[in-house]
């Protein structure tokens, strides 16, 4: 989804965007599972505090 593909990438302004619009923080899918672990994965902390602020779980 929009917000995996934006976490993936480091991008938050992009990352915002959804979370802002009501995007699920904790949406299930593609390779990693949800955004939290895509950025982890990335290893963009700022995109992971962010989601953590806004209740993503990392399962």
């Amino acid at each position: 989804n929009a917000l995996q593909a934006a976490s993936y990438r480091g991008h938050e302004a992009v990352v915002k965007l959804p979370l802002d619009k009501g995007a699920d923080v904790n949406a299930q899918g593609g390779h990693y599972g949800n955004a939290l672990r895509t950025a982890s994965w990335g290893g963009h902390e700022a995109v992971v505090k962010m989601l953590k602020a806004r209740g993503a779980k990392r399962s």
